[in-house]
């Protein structure tokens, strides 16, 4: 990562799903900023990989928990106060995604699978991590959204439908909260090569297609999405609330 400073220095971060992909490259950055950091994720061995490929012991949390679940994530953020003390900043990024075909056709528990990884999640969370940032009158929650939320495509119709969801929840946190100096704000990216993306840029004809529709000529990095996160995690953002940032190399500019 490049010696960009944000001025994280001790600041609280929860971030969800950070023990891959798109959340590992954030708390990574983060614990480069000196934040202190904690992570949930379903699976404990993924959370203990991250973990020990992290190495940042003292200043990471890792908290295994499902962010659709009430009880999981009241756990996930008395842990987070126990261990920390506070929580300056959430980002939202726990995200799946299951190719659905029709809509008209989708299963109604795919349907509540991608809508509660997704949305329900970041409510829950939200709504946990506002109380406590109301009480300070400061705070920041940055959500991972997508180009999904804002363009329809084929075999991404629920977890568009999710992303849409999670941008408007963006705008009404943003205005509920604007008194009480919390601003909150999406990032939404195109395809980024990580994991989750695998099955697209890993077929040549799949990513030649989706490269045809950027401008700039290639899907993101990890760290094309980073830095726009730890932008509106810093004070640099303080007046900007309520807003998405499309990270997609041009293509919804077309």
């Amino acid at each position: 990562m490049s010696r960009i400073s944000y001025d994280l220095d001790g600041k609280v971060v929860l971030v969800t799903g950070g023990s891959r992909g798109i959340g590992l490259a954030i708390t990574r950055a983060l614990l480069d900023q000196h934040a202190r950091v904690s992570i949930c994720g379903r699976k404990q061995e993924t959370l203990d990989l991250a973990k020990a490929e992290l190495a940042a012991e003292g200043r990471l949390l890792a908290v295994r928990a499902h962010v659709a679940k009430e009880e999981d994530v009241q756990n996930l953020f008395d842990v987070t106060a126990r261990q920390f003390g506070q929580v300056d900043v959430l980002i939202n990024n726990v995200g799946m995604n299951l190719l659905t075909g029709s809509l008209v056709d989708a299963e109604p528990a795919v349907w509540h699978k991608i809508i509660d990884s997704n949305l329900t999640g970041a409510f829950l969370c939200s709504q946990k991590a506002a109380r406590l940032m109301r009480e300070k009158r400061k705070g920041k929650i940055v959500n991972i959204s997508s180009i999904a939320g804002s363009r329809a495509a084929p075999g991404m119709g629920v977890y568009g439908i999710a992303k849409a969801g999670i941008e408007m929840m963006t705008r009404v946190l943003a205005l509920e909260l604007s008194q009480y100096n919390i601003q909150v704000n999406a990032v939404a990216p195109g395809m980024v090569r990580t994991d989750f993306s695998r099955p697209f840029w890993s077929n040549d004809e799949i990513l030649a297609q989706a490269v045809k529709a950027i401008p700039l000529g290639r899907i993101a990095e990890p760290i094309d999405v980073v830095h726009p996160v730890l932008f509106l995690c810093s004070d640099v953002s303080n007046y900007i609330t309520g807003q998405t940032i499309m990270v997609d190399g041009g293509s919804t500019a077309i």
